[in-house]
């Protein structure tokens, strides 16, 4: 398997610039209420989620899958209806589905096979990976335990 990196090493994005300063405050500010976080970790929650929503936006081939912190980001990312949309229609020209996987698929691998894989797809669409957030995949076999993307999403 052959990976292009469109930029140099060492000049990763920060994800903090897929979103307005605006949003990013209030969907931090949400995951501080809801979730008794700090709110410099509920930024740091925002911005990987924007990163992995932007990178499971290209992907086509197997299932991304959300650490335990992101998958917090996305659940409160799409409770904010109208922007999500948005954010989905901006960087994927289509919805990004939040699809539970059935848990007895097992056609993808392990959780740490799936992490790694979304690791690697973060890094190599160009965005700075928070290690951090990503200690392991969250449980994806039930909504609101986690969720992986559809790869599929583009279609209906």
């Amino acid at each position: 398997m052959t990976v292009t990196v469109e930029r140099p090493l060492g000049t990763a994005t920060d994800p903090r610039k897929l979103l307005s300063t605006d949003l990013l405050n209030r969907l931090a500010a949400r995951i501080v209420k809801d979730h008794d976080v700090a709110l410099p970790l509920a930024e740091r929650i925002t911005a990987q989620t924007a990163a992995f929503l932007a990178t499971s936006a290209n992907n086509t081939g197997q299932p991304l899958t959300p650490s335990k912190a992101i998958d917090i980001g996305w659940h409160t990312f799409i409770l904010h209806t109208h922007d999500y949309a948005g954010f989905c229609q901006r960087v994927a020209g289509h919805f990004i589905h939040h699809v539970p996987t059935d848990p007895t698929e097992g056609e993808h691998g392990t959780a740490a096979a799936a992490r790694q894989r979304t690791l690697d797809a973060i890094a190599a669409a160009g965005y700075a990976v928070d290690a951090e957030l990503w200690p392991e995949a969250a449980d994806c076999s039930q909504c609101h335990a986690g969720c992986s993307d559809s790869p599929n999403s583009g279609t209906s």
